[in-house]
C-alpha cells in the first residue's frame, strides 16, 4: 500500500471514530450507511501514484499455442515455458500492469514455419482482441532468396522488422558480417524495417560493425546485450563461470552505443538471472545499458515467457521500476512507454 493511500485510510479511520463518538444512533447508522458508499473512480484514480498510473508498451512478446508451430529449441527448454502460451495466458499473466501495447517477437521457429508464423500474427493483431499491435518477423537474412521472402511484408506497416538469433548453435560465429547478410540487413533499412540484435554477449563487437555497415538501418540489442548478470558477482558467489568479464561487455556496449541507429532493449536478463537473484544483481548491467544509450534510446521488453525461468512477469517488471525508481519520472515513462510509441510508430 503506498503512503498516501495508507495516510488516507488512517486519517479517515481517526474522523470516524471521532463523528461516532458525537453522534446519536440514528446518525451512526446513516454514517455508517456512507461509510459503505463506494469511492468514486475519479478519487481512487488521483489517489494512484505515478508508478501505478505508468502505462507499459512490451516491446518482446512471445506467444506459442504449439498447435500453429512448435520452435524446435522448445524440446529442450525448461518445463515452466515448454507448454502453450497463447494471448489469452499473456493477458492473464500481465493482468493489473497496465500493458496498452505489446510487439510480438518471432520465436525462432524452423525455417519452415517462418512464412506460417508470421501469417499467425498478422491474424492476430488484425484481430484486435489483444494488446499485439505489431510484429518483429523471423527471416535469414545470409540467404540469397530474402529479399523475395520479404517481397509481401515490404509494404506491411503491421511488420516493424526481423530477427535472426545469432547465438543459437547454427549461428556460426561471424555470421552478421558476411556479404550477403550485410546486404540483406541494407534492404531491411531500405524497406524502413528494422533488425534485433540477439547474439552472444562475447560477439557484440561484430552487431557494432553490423550497425556501422547499415547505417541506414534501425537496430535494436536484445536483451542487454545478453549480459551474464554472474560476472558482476564475486567469485565466490558466481554459480558458474561468466561468459564474459564486466569490462569487455561494458566496452561493447558503449561501442554499439556509440552508433545513433542502435537502441537498446531492456529485458531478457532476468532469464539469466541465478536463482536467489535480487535487484542488485540486474542493477549493474542494466544501469550501464541505460547510462550508455540514453533515455531516448532504450525500451522496456517483457521477454514472456521466457522470463519465467528466473521470474513471473509481474516480478520482471516491479525489479526494473525498483531499479530505475531514482531516475526522473519522465525517463521513467520514456523507457517503460514513449520511445517505443516513438520507435515503432505505434
Amino acid at each position: 500500500m503506498n503512503a498516501n493511500r495508507r495516510k488516507f485510510i488512517q486519517c479517515s479511520a481517526a474522523s470516524c471514530t471521532t463523528m461516532m463518538s458525537l453522534m446519536t444512533a440514528g446518525a451512526n447508522a446513516q454514517a455508517g450507511l456512507l461509510l459503505q458508499t463506494a469511492k468514486p473512480e475519479e478519487e481512487r484514480q488521483a489517489n494512484q501514484t505515478d508508478e501505478e498510473k505508468l502505462p507499459i508498451i512490451d516491446t518482446h512478446q512471445h506467444l506459442w499455442d504449439l498447435v500453429n508451430f512448435q520452435p524446435p529449441w522448445l524440446n529442450g527448454a525448461p518445463a515452466n515455458i515448454s507448454s502453450k502460451h497463447d494471448p489469452s495466458d499473456y493477458q492473464t499473466e500481465t493482468k493489473g500492469l497496465n500493458i496498452v501495447k505489446a510487439v510480438y517477437m518471432e520465436v525462432d521457429v524452423a525455417p519452415a514455419d517462418q512464412i506460417k508464423e508470421a501469417q499467425y500474427v498478422l491474424e492476430l493483431i488484425q484481430s484486435g482482441t489483444t494488446p499485439t499491435v505489431a510484429a518483429v518477423i523471423s527471416g535469414r537474412p545470409d540467404s540469397a532468396m530474402f529479399a523475395e521472402y520479404m517481397k509481401p511484408y515490404r509494404d506491411n506497416r503491421l511488420i516493424k522488422g526481423l530477427r535472426q538469433v545469432l547465438h543459437a548453435p547454427s549461428a556460426e560465429r561471424g555470421l552478421c558480417l558476411k556479404p550477403q547478410f550485410i546486404k540483406s540487413i541494407r534492404l531491411l533499412g531500405e524497406m524502413d524495417k528494422s533488425y534485433d540484435l540477439c547474439m552472444r554477449p562475447t560477439e557484440l563487437s561484430d552487431g557494432y560493425k553490423l550497425a556501422k555497415e547499415c547505417p541506414e538501418t534501425r537496430f535494436i540489442l536484445d536483451h542487454c546485450g545478453n549480459a551474464d548478470v554472474q560476472a558482476w558477482r564475486p567469485v565466490e558467489r558466481q554459480i558458474d563461470k561468466p561468459q564474459h568479464t564486466v569490462d569487455d561487455w561494458k566496452r561493447d556496449i558503449e561501442l554499439l552505443a556509440s552508433q545513433s541507429n542502435v537502441i537498446c532493449k531492456i529485458s531478457g536478463i532476468i532469464a539469466r538471472a541465478p536463482k536467489g537473484w535480487t535487484t542488485d544483481d540486474l542493477a549493474p548491467a542494466i544501469n550501464h545499458c541505460l547510462d550508455a544509450f540514453g533515455p531516448d534510446r532504450v525500451v522496456f521488453g517483457g521477454d514472456w515467457p521466457v522470463c519465467k525461468i528466473g521470474a513471473s512477469y509481474s516480478e520482471w517488471v516491479n525489479a526494473l521500476k525498483q531499479i530505475v525508481a531514482s531516475r526522473p519520472m519522465e525517463e521513467q515513462q520514456k523507457l517503460f512507454h514513449d520511445n517505443a510509441a516513438r520507435f515503432y510508430a505505434i
